[in-house]
């Protein structure tokens, strides 16, 4: 009899093991299925509401060929898809739900492996920790980028470029029909953005982890090597439930270190900070917000990719891709460290890490940037930390002080931003309150904040802004965000006032409210919290349950996991 999980259901010769076979055999599964082979459970995120998830179908179809080519039993299921275009409030609100519907949904079924079929950002975090908090073997297929935009003969970066044009558009140096018309070049074939976007950037950090097959991050979605990955993924799946090679083995403290210096080189997003934290609160794993300024701060930027610099996911894969970063940090990672092909890092990249672009990936010797991972500040206006990204800020301002304007909500950000009567100048730093986790609710990517127009038509491309919220990794300016505490729960952000100086000193790590403590305390007398948002449903669980950024904003009832056995079994 097989000592496999799925046993429990299909092995048992009672009535209850009839039920099991008896309800699956009615969509034409043959009897030998039920053998004692492993169960490969796939986790689809496919949605048509998802449109970088899109595709997911289909590779779901070529993960199946590879288990059932090793001997296993292939059984997709779904679980709620996550797209940042279109999910409101924010996609981010319902990453911790998606990962308790793929963590349940493990967990309750005859699965012994599972395949994670990953893409827009969210989904890619949500699925991690939700299997993470099982620990079952995993290895994730990640959907891949779209191949590059074109525009008029040049290079458009999904989302980089929509920030872009829209300046243009407010500024009226592009026309409505040329906007129209940039859309459809923008996104112009199946895949998430091909900028180094939370979608890339979670690719680049699956393969960090060890949780992919070598080479898999850049790949673009619609490249027949997308195709021959997933394949190989079902194959190796089946492998690893052999071996028992558990998600545990792979995602140590040395993993995620690899993860957070791999991030640095490539320019991954800011988003990856809270994500990671997520994951490894789930596996049991140690990591603290100071630990991404330590291991990653001082990592030179090696790709040379939007929104950090001129290239695009596609370009990254012909260039030779992830391997390559790999092989030129090799002197600063835990190379020996176990991936899902049970090799290390250094026997996976033998022999395929040949870079053949130096415009786009650059030497450790000629680096971009000689230090670029994101940088961790504190000081009395984020007495718990807040992050700001220095490849996609601008020099001259990561030493800045200046005038606050204050935006209490998103709404009052909206409201008055091209108000001509704007008390704001280029030295002014902007400030958005009510955006983090309990504000919004769910921390939106709302904090680069559009200049205003006035400012624009003075040739000004970027100023300091500062927030409780995110920002999406195709976005760029000198912009702090994850503020925390944050404004919502009486954080100092929710104290400060317009005409306050705020001082940002990057090279010093430090985020300062120039105002005396007997004023902020002062202040805080008179400040009142909000009324909560809502008071019904997840969004009532939601507010109530989630950690402040710093801790990764996952649930406070979530953290570490509760392993693959069902609580109960009533069969």
């Amino acid at each position: 009899m097989s000592t496999y999980r799925s046993s429990n259901w299909f092995g048992k010769k009672d009535k209850m093991g009839f039920i099991y076979r008896s309800w699956m055999k009615n969509q034409g599964f043959p009897e030998d299925l039920f053998d004692g082979r492993p169960v490969i459970g796939i986790c689809n995120t496919w949605s048509e509401l998802t449109p970088c998830n899109a595709h997911l179908r289909d590779i779901a179809e070529v993960v199946k060929r590879g288990v059932y080519e090793a001997g296993g039993f292939p059984v997709e299921f779904p679980i709620m898809s996550l797209g940042e275009t279109l999910l409101k409030p924010t996609a981010m609100l319902f990453r911790n739900l998606a990962s308790m519907d793929a963590e349940e949904s493990i967990r309750g079924n005859p699965v012994d492996g599972v395949v994670l079929l990953t893409g827009c950002d969210k989904t890619t975090p949500s699925t991690l920790m939700g299997a993470a908090s099982v620990d079952l073997p995993t290895i994730v297929v990640p959907g891949g980028p779209m191949l590059n935009g074109r525009f008029q003969g040049q290079q458009i970066g999904s989302g980089t470029h929509v920030w872009k044009f829209a300046d243009e558009m407010k500024k009226g140096s592009m026309t409505p029909k040329d906007y129209l018309f940039a859309e459809s070049c923008m996104s112009r074939s199946a895949g998430h953005c091909m900028t180094m976007g939370t979608a890339s950037t979670m690719g680049c950090m699956v393969e960090s982890l060890g949780m992919t097959l070598s080479g898999a991050a850049a790949i673009p979605a619609v490249d027949s090597r997308k195709k021959v990955l997933a394949h190989l993924s079902g194959r190796r799946i089946v492998e690893m439930v052999k071996e028992d090679l558990k998600m545990s083995k792979i995602l140590t403290r040395q993993a995620f270190e690899n993860a957070i210096k791999v991030n640095a080189a490539v320019g991954g997003s800011t988003n990856f900070i809270i994500h990671l934290t997520a994951i490894a609160g789930r596996i049991g794993v140690e990591l603290n917000l100071e630990d991404f300024d330590k291991l990653g701060s001082r990592i030179p930027l090696l790709l040379n990719l939007m929104p950090s610099g001129k290239y695009l996911m596609e370009d990254f894969y012909y260039a030779g891709g992830l391997p390559v970063i790999i092989n030129e940090l090799k002197e600063h990672l835990h190379m020996d460290a176990i991936t899902v092909t049970g090799k290390s890092h250094a026997e996976n990249i033998t022999d395929t890490c040949s870079c053949y672009n130096r415009d786009v990936i650059y030497p450790m010797e000629q680096p971009m940037i000689p230090e670029a991972g994101t940088a961790v500040l504190k000081g009395n206006l984020a007495l718990n930390g807040c992050v700001i990204k220095p490849s996609a800020a601008t020099p001259a301002l990561m030493q800045h002080r200046g005038r606050a304007v204050v935006f209490e909500t998103i709404e009052d950000y909206h409201a008055r931003i091209d108000d001509p009567a704007l008390d704001i100048d280029e030295t002014c730093v902007m400030v958005l309150k009510r955006v983090g986790p309990v504000g919004y609710p769910g921390m939106p990517e709302v904090g680069n904040m559009a200049l205003p127009k006035k400012l624009l038509d003075k040739g000004i491309t970027d100023m300091v802004r500062i927030s409780d919220g995110r920002m999406s990794g195709t976005a760029y300016g000198t912009v702090v965000l994850h503020v925390s505490p944050e404004s919502a729960i009486g954080g100092n952000l929710a104290l400060v006032e317009n005409g306050d100086f705020i001082e940002l000193d990057v090279a010093g790590r430090r985020l300062h409210l120039d105002v005396p403590d007997e004023v902020l305390q002062q202040r805080r007398q008179r400040w009142e919290k909000d009324a909560q948002l809502m008071n019904r449903g997840y969004v009532s669980l939601y507010v109530n349950h989630v950690l402040q950024a710093d801790k990764g904003a996952d649930f406070d009832f979530l953290v570490g996991g509760s392993g693959s056995e069902v609580s109960r079994d009533s069969h």
